[in-house]
C-alpha cells in the first residue's frame, strides 16, 4: 500500500506526492487525530489552508507522526481577505506560527478574488515568500486560464501548481491543457464531488470489475490523468481506503465511460464571482 512510490516534478525542480490528504471542513481538534491516521497510512503530503481553521491541529498531528519534516510535504493557502503583499506576508508567518513549522512546502492563493484585483500583488508576496526559502514552492488555487494569462504577464515565477475544483463531472479539460503547455502541475480539490461519487452505477461496475470502490476507481482516475489529488475524510478506513489505489490501472474502456460523466458541474463556486 501507500503513495509514497508516486512523486510529480514541479517545474521548479521539487516534487509532491501526487496522492495527499485534504483536510476541508475537518474541525482543528480532529485534525491531529485526522493527518497521524493518514501519516501512520503512507500518505506524505497535507493539505490544509488558513480558511480551515486547522492549521494547529495540522501541524500537532505531524510532529505527532514522528516522521522527520522533509518526509511531509505540507501546503497551505492566503484566504481572500488577506491579499495584497504586505498582507500576505503577515497571514504567511500566521500560517507557519500555527502549524509549528518553519517553511512550508508549497503556497498557494486560495482564490484570485478578481473584484478586490490584488492577487498580482499577493503573487508577488508569495514570490518573495519562495526566495526566502520560507515557502519552497508557491502556486494559486481556483485560478481559470484568463486569471494565470495575467499572472504570467505580470510576474516572474511560473506557478508550480493550479489547484482547482476537479472531478468526473467537472474535468477541466480547457484548465489541465492550459496548465500543462505552461509547465504548471494541475491538482484536484473536490475530487469525489462531494461525495457523488460513491454509489453512481457507472464508478461502481467500473469497481466490481477491479474489486474496487467507487471512490478508489475516481482516485485512480485522477492518478492516471497525471493530476495531484488531496481526497478528505476524517474516517480511518476511508482514509486508508484511498491510498490503496496503486495495485490496479483502469481499462480505455473504463477512462472513456468516466469521461462521458463530464458535464460541467461544479460543487463550489465559479472564481470570478468568489471574493
Amino acid at each position: 500500500m501507500g503513495g509514497m512510490d508516486t512523486w510529480l516534478r514541479f517545474n521548479d525542480g521539487r516534487s509532491i506526492p501526487q496522492l495527499g490528504l485534504g483536510v476541508y471542513k475537518v474541525t482543528d481538534a480532529l485534525a491531529a487525530d485526522t493527518v497521524q491516521v493518514a501519516l501512520d497510512a503512507g500518505y506524505r503530503h497535507i493539505d490544509t489552508a488558513a480558511m480551515y481553521e486547522n492549521e494547529r491541529g495540522v501541524g500537532r498531528g505531524i510532529a505527532r507522526s514522528g516522521l522527520p519534516r522533509g518526509d511531509v510535504f505540507v501546503t497551505t493557502k492566503v484566504w481572500n481577505d488577506q491579499h495584497g503583499y504586505e498582507e500576505t506576508l503577515r497571514a504567511f508567518d500566521d500560517s507557519l506560527a500555527r502549524l509549528g513549522l518553519d517553511y512550508v512546502d508549497l503556497y498557494l492563493i486560495h482564490w484570485p478574488a478578481p473584484r478586490q484585483d490584488r492577487y498580482i500583488d499577493t503573487y508577488r508576496a508569495l514570490e518573495t515568500l519562495r526566495a526566502d526559502g520560507r515557502a519552497r514552492s508557491i502556486g494559486v488555487s481556483n485560478f481559470h486560464t484568463h486569471h494565470l494569462d495575467r499572472l504570467l504577464r505580470e510576474t516572474d515565477v511560473v506557478p508550480a501548481v493550479n489547484q482547482v475544483e476537479l472531478h468526473p463531472w467537472l474535468q477541466q479539460a480547457e484548465v489541465r491543457r492550459y496548465d500543462a503547455a505552461h509547465g504548471i502541475l494541475t491538482e484536484a480539490w473536490s475530487p469525489l464531488a462531494r461525495g457523488r461519487a460513491i454509489g453512481n452505477p457507472v464508478l461502481d461496475a467500473i469497481g466490481a470489475r477491479h474489486g474496487k470502490t467507487a471512490a478508489q476507481v475516481v482516485i485512480r482516475w485522477h492518478l492516471e490523468l497525471g493530476n495531484v489529488v488531496i481526497p478528505k475524510s476524517v474516517t480511518p478506513d476511508r482514509i486508508r481506503e484511498n491510498i490503496d489505489v496503486f495495485d490496479f490501472s483502469l481499462a480505455a474502456d473504463d477512462l472513456a465511460a468516466i469521461t462521458a460523466l463530464d458535464s460541467g458541474e461544479r460543487t463550489g463556486k465559479d472564481p470570478d464571482d468568489h471574493g
